[in-house]
């Protein structure tokens, strides 16, 4: 092939070059801004199957959004007036037992007589007198560090806050606005193909609001169940515990049985909890994990999604790598989403062929 002009070939790929470099480094730019638009429209159409129930039930769509986000706001701040003094004193608790348990010469002498049992040729009071007088030099160095890890902790919660406040924004416009950001991706489709591209949305839209519906389920029964259990036998900071298991019930696959080992190893802090307690909780949440995956996921997730367990697995390591917690938590609906295109889509035009 000859080339009739080099040097406007040339100029025209430099600039398709510096184009598709501006383009991915504006979108890594605005990674955190998409971040929350997606995250706000995830949470958006996890609300829209409440918002249809109600207006199945003959309310107009502004009542049903209005009634809706009114819940979800009283609800959330009932948590937080119920369970923040709480966390907020047996965190403080917490705090003193370990400054306690770290201070006390008991904890001291017991670690030096485990040492002596263990190690019998190690000279411990040499290793202690090293420790005491490696402190002794470094407490500035130390203090200065824990300074400046206090602060970019609070500067971490400051910015978390507010991309906290940004997604309930956007989250109550876009479930308010959801037939009419339908409508308006729906008139970019070809009138001739307008009808089974709504079908197929409507699909995927449905798939993803029955999941999340699904997702919050299951991380309010573990919630609830954990803060009666931990409460019966006596484990340390019931309510926090029981936050936790709520809050990592909300991650597929792995989350249950993260928070479950967090929630034992808690409990087995000395002066805190005990052994017996430990062993309890860890036999009541391998009964709960096995309840879980085999009664309760499968009846309230069957609406939601129909994905086979290794897309399941692939799916959520994958979304994980990629956004973090936010990408394996929207990585089944996403998949399902895939499914249901190869389905109805991909497989009727191979067997057209």
């Amino acid at each position: 092939m000859k080339v009739q002009n080099p040097f406007r070939v040339a100029l025209v790929a430099t600039l398709g070059v510096g184009l598709g470099l501006l383009l991915i480094g504006s979108i890594q730019t605005l990674s955190t801004i998409l971040l929350y638009v997606g995250t706000a429209l995830f949470l958006a159409l996890g609300l829209e199957p409440v918002v249809d129930f109600l207006v199945r039930r003959r309310l107009p769509r502004w009542a049903a959004v209005v009634i809706t986000l009114l819940a979800v706001v009283a609800v959330m701040t009932g948590i937080v007036l119920t369970v923040v003094p709480i966390i907020g004193g047996q965190v403080a608790q917490l705090i003193t037992q370990v400054s306690n348990l770290v201070n006390s010469n008991t904890a001291i002498d017991d670690v030096k007589n485990w040492l002596h049992h263990t190690f019998p040729a190690l000279n411990v009071d040499a290793v202690s007198s090293y420790v005491q007088d490696w402190l002794t030099k470094n407490v500035g160095t130390i203090s200065g560090s824990i300074g400046q890890g206090v602060i970019t902790v609070g500067a971490k919660v400051l910015a978390a806050l507010t991309g906290t406040f940004i997604v309930l924004i956007l989250t109550i416009y876009f479930t308010a606005s959801v037939p009419s950001l339908k409508g308006a991706v729906y008139q970019l489709v070809p009138a001739s193909k307008r009808a089974r591209f709504i079908d197929l949305a409507e699909q995927i839209t449905d798939s993803v609001g029955y999941y999340v519906m699904g997702q919050v389920t299951l991380g309010v029964i573990n919630g609830v169940l954990s803060a009666i259990f931990l409460s019966v036998i006596n484990a340390p900071f019931p309510a926090v515990l029981a936050v936790i298991a709520f809050f990592f019930s909300l991650i597929p696959l792995v989350g249950t049985l993260t928070g479950s080992t967090i929630i034992v190893l808690v409990c087995l802090i000395p002066g805190l909890g005990s052994p017996t307690t430990a062993l309890i909780a860890a036999i009541y949440y391998l009964i709960y994990m096995q309840v879980e995956a085999y009664v309760l996921s499968p009846r309230i997730m069957n609406r939601a999604v129909s994905v086979p367990g290794g897309v399941v697995v692939v799916a959520a390591l994958a979304g994980g790598s990629l956004l973090g917690l936010l990408g394996a938590l929207i990585a089944i609906p996403v998949a399902a989403s895939v499914l249901i295109i190869y389905r109805q889509v991909v497989i009727p035009r191979q067997n057209e062929r």
